[in-house]
């Protein structure tokens, strides 16, 4: 199966590529001085730094960076300064966009003005998330999902290929999943919708099926081993040999799998879940030329990608990055065209619902 060009999180750290590698995109190769400022709200190492150097040199415009590490604090902060923000680019989580939009905090993307938007894989960059009242409102970045993992010790990648592994009699007492996000799962796997957004306007629907996700686990709770909570906790049980098999965020697998231990990790055909951080234009942006700049920049290269991943731990959204990685880098990083296909992306519009449903469901399967 071809390998898609995509990257996985790793939570271990390790340094970005250099400035050699990243050494003149063809869009900064042909970028005039233009010079004054960018002011970029994001996570820490979102930015590489060699990009950021070279940005900075090529087109005498200076990137000043606030980092943020929560979605609520950069709403609050970008709505005590509405309608005159100081930031340029904002970095808002795709299932976040409703709550941004609505208070007016980010403007739409003109993606004629990003020539490079086409270096986006369309998984990210044209689902259904990314669309709102015919708009697109952030340039995807870096994502990350919900994951099969498994110890290929004793686990076959042809069992893999389905959830079913993690109900199996054969493992039985050999498996762990975060219930609330195990939810969204079963729902998908049984046929619905895990997002709820199909079920809107129809809640005695939406409970019908959150009961039969809940009844499906609470049937299956004598096979599992632990309901966790943590990426610490599934690590230390697939080091322990305690489980074999596992639900988990793909991050604390990645760490595993390049730390060498024998496990690895899939998006079963019955598909999954995952988010997708966007860079976004802040409305009434005091420097929006910049900001065009800076994204069509950003967006040029795979290698910037590849960069982006390593300094962040976070999947790239780009083509090709997966080509500038080890290939140790590469098992823990890139997905099949096929794994690709089942992926879902979290939405907002129903979370009132589906949590109000979710919620007491979780704590019923804990007490059954």
């Amino acid at each position: 199966m071809k390998r898609s060009s995509l990257s996985r999180r790793r939570f271990l750290g390790t340094t970005v590529l250099g400035a050699a590698a990243l050494a003149s995109p063809a869009y900064l190769r042909r970028a005039h001085a233009q010079g004054g400022e960018v002011n970029v709200w994001t996570y820490a190492n979102f930015v590489p730094d060699s990009f950021r150097e070279q940005f900075e040199a090529e087109t005498g415009i200076k990137v000043n960076i606030r980092l943020v590490d929560d979605q609520g604090k950069q709403f609050n902060l970008l709505a005590a300064e509405a309608p005159n923000p100081t930031a340029d680019i904002v970095t808002v989580a795709g299932h976040r966009f409703l709550q941004f939009i609505s208070s007016e905090l980010i403007a739409p993307l003109d993606t004629d003005r990003l020539g490079n938007w086409g270096n986006i894989n369309p998984t990210f960059s044209e689902s259904d998330w990314a669309t709102i009242d015919g708009s697109k409102w952030g340039a995807p970045i870096l994502s990350g999902m919900e994951i099969l993992a498994y110890n290929t010790d004793v686990v076959s990648a042809e069992e893999a290929r389905s959830w079913d592994v993690l109900f199996a009699d054969k493992y039985a007492k050999q498996t762990a999943y975060i219930i609330q996000d195990m939810m969204s799962i079963i729902m998908l796997k049984l046929g619905y919708d895990g997002n709820m957004v199909a079920y809107l306007d129809d809640h005695d629907k939406a409970a019908e099926i959150v009961e039969e996700a809940k009844q499906y686990l609470i049937d299956r709770k004598p096979l599992v081993r632990k309901y966790y909570d943590s990426g610490a906790e599934v690590q230390q049980m697939f080091i322990n040999q305690d489980i074999v098999v596992g639900h988990a965020w793909n991050g604390p697998i990645a760490t595993l799998i390049n730390d060498g231990f024998p496990v690895d990790m899939t998006i079963p055909q019955e598909g999954s879940y995952g988010f997708v951080y966007t860079y976004n234009v802040a409305n009434n942006a005091p420097n929006p030329d910049n900001a065009y700049t800076f994204l069509d920049a950003i967006l040029a290269s795979s290698e910037i990608g590849a960069s982006m991943t390593r300094a962040s731990g976070f999947i790239s959204t780009y083509k090709g990055a997966a080509e500038h990685l080890t290939e140790l880098e590469r098992k823990s990083t890139a997905f099949t065209d096929e794994e690709l296909a089942g992926l879902r992306f979290f939405r907002a519009e129903a979370n009132e619902l589906k949590y109000g449903l979710v919620d007491p469901a979780v704590e019923a399967i804990k007490a059954a």
